[in-house]
Parts: structure tokens; sequence; C-alpha cells
């Protein structure tokens, strides 16, 4: 059953804690900081994004197939199923929208596994639009997580997770990588990262001069920079932090991640978020006690995380891109 702290006033139940590994943790959340329970009961919590038209949060749960959104005055409701599969029966496990983003014309972009594509659907209603579901004419294996450039082009990963036998599923599966890709504003589709093992989360530098891709590859587990000119992909990727020398105990793997206005990055990963620097420092990390997937920055300074069956959030003393008021 889905519960949800809905009343502003109402003192919220709290998990977790902030850990601090560096002093300049500090200057990016207090170290007594409450990590606030709104949501609680959803299967897999997943890809959250903050509408700032309207003030809400949209986030998905692939498992059922449906998008949610939570705001601070109505608390918890659906507001999108089917999210990623249209089609009749049981597709797979996860055959719902993943990954979420507000594009820069303010309109909902999804990644949907079931569907095997990436969608665009204005928040007024309309319909959904295809925006790319081939590559050389063979269909994706199913969309994860995705960010746009300014100048238009999104950049989106395209692991097995949402294939009914993922990467062992040889009677859907139709491209052998697992990919990056990029479509520009006309729809043409490239390959442009092919040697990842797991590509999940992505997200750009502030400058927008590196594309940082997390791989949750166990074997592997890093998020890698890629140099990026004129909004292309320009070079090899590098190494930017490896989750098993930090963190050589633990089972996480890095799924969605994001970039704070100073470059910081956030990457839901094991049971938190972790928090490195833009030099690939760990800072420190927002610890939840459970398998930890994503997250998003919204206004008033906070961050939103959606985190197994919950969907938390945390008051930060950083922001997010220009973009994203405060």
């Amino acid at each position: 059953m889905m519960t949800a702290q809905s009343n502003a006033q109402e003192i919220k139940p709290t998990i977790g804690k902030i850990e601090v590994f560096d002093k300049k943790m500090q200057t990016i959340v207090d170290e007594k900081e409450a990590i606030e329970i709104l949501a609680t009961g959803i299967q897999w919590a997943e890809g959250p994004v903050w509408v700032h038209d309207g003030s809400y949060l949209l986030f998905s749960d692939p498992k059922q197939n449906t998008i949610f959104r939570w705001s601070e005055g109505e608390g918890l409701s659906e507001f999108l199923k089917p999210s990623g599969y249209t089609g009749k029966g049981n597709y797979s496990d996860e055959p719902g929208s993943n990954g979420l983003i507000i594009n820069n014309n303010g309109e909902l972009v999804s990644c949907e596994h079931g569907d095997r594509r990436i969608s665009l659907m204005p928040l007024t209603g309309g319909g959904k639009l295809s925006i790319a579901d081939k590559w050389n004419k063979k269909r994706f294996n199913s969309p994860n997580d995705i960010c746009q450039h300014s100048n238009g082009t999104y950049y989106f990963t395209d692991p097995p997770y949402g294939l009914p036998e993922r990467e062992k599923d040889k009677k859907n599966r139709e491209i052998e990588q697992n990919g990056v890709y990029s479509v520009d504003q006309n729809g043409k589709v490239e390959q442009v990262i092919s040697d990842l093992a797991r590509p999940n989360g992505v997200a750009f530098s502030p400058d927008e001069k590196m594309l940082y891709v997390a791989q949750s590859d166990e074997q592997a587990p890093h998020i890698i920079a890629y140099p990026v000119k004129d909004g292309k992909v320009s070079g090899d990727g590098k190494v930017f932090f490896d989750f098993k020398k930090q963190f050589p105990d633990a089972n996480g793997v890095p799924d969605g991640i994001k970039a704070d206005e100073h470059g910081n990055i956030f990457a839901g990963a094991g049971d938190g978020v972790a928090v490195i620097s833009k030099e690939g420092k760990l800072l420190g990390r927002i610890y939840t006690g459970v398998t930890t997937a994503n997250c998003a920055f919204g206004e008033k300074g906070y961050l939103y995380i959606t985190a197994s069956e919950y969907v938390l959030r945390v008051k930060l003393k950083t922001r997010a891109l220009a973009k994203t008021k405060i």
C-alpha cells in the first residue's frame, strides 16, 4: 500500500543520515540535516524530475508501468499509466518508463523500457510523440536514462534491464551493444559510445564540456567522463570515479547521476547518494540505508531521492544548474 506525507506543516518521518568524508561536504549539506520520507510503498522508485511549472515531482515505477506525481500540498497520485509499455499482457519485470527529464521546451521526455523508445509528451496534454526508437533500423534494448544539451540534442543510455531476459534475451534483442546514443533536433540518431557493459545514469557538467556516464557493472562500477565539443562527444572517456576503490566492501553500483552548479556529482549507488567533487574526490554520502537509484534537484534547495520503495528529500546548501529555481 502506497502512503504519502501530504501536509506541509506535518512533521515527516525520516530515514538515514548524512555522512561527511571531507570538510567540503559541509558546504553542500549540513551534517545534521534530516532525510525526509515523502512517500512509501512504491515497488521500485526511479527517474525523478522536478516540474517547475506547478511545483511538483514526477517519478517512474518501472515495475508498475506508472509515473507518479508528488506535491507538498496534494501528496502522492498516479500521473500516467501505462508509462512505458502499451502492449498487451506481461512483457518484462520492468516494462514502464525509467529516466525522465523536462526538456528545454518544458515538455516531459521519458525513457520507455517496454516500448523501447524515447518519447515526448506536453504536460498540457495532447499525447505522446516518439523522439527515437531505432538505430540503424534496429530497435533499442530498453532506454534507461537521459539528459539534454542546451543545443537541444538528447543523450541517453540503452542497457538491457527492461528486456524480458535482459542481456540474455536473444528473441527480442536487436542491438548487441549496450550503447549511449544521441538524437538531435532533426531526429538523427547516433551511437556515440559502444564499449560499456552497463551504461546507466547520464549527465552533463555545468559548462557542458563533459558528459558523465554511470556504469552499473559490478566488475567496473565507474562514472566515466567523456569530453564534449560543440555539443558532441569528442574523445575517449576516462574513469572519473571508481566505486570499487572508494567502497571496497559495498555491493552498490552507480545508477542515476546529477550535477550541481559547482560541478559536484550526486550519484545514486548502493545504499545512498554519493557526493563527489568535480575533481573526482568523494566528499560524503547521503545515506538512506536502502538501495538508492536516482535523484533530482527541486526548488527551495531540496534534493529528491528515489530509493527502493521510498521517495525522499533532503535540504541542500547547493543548487542545480541555472534553469532549476531554489
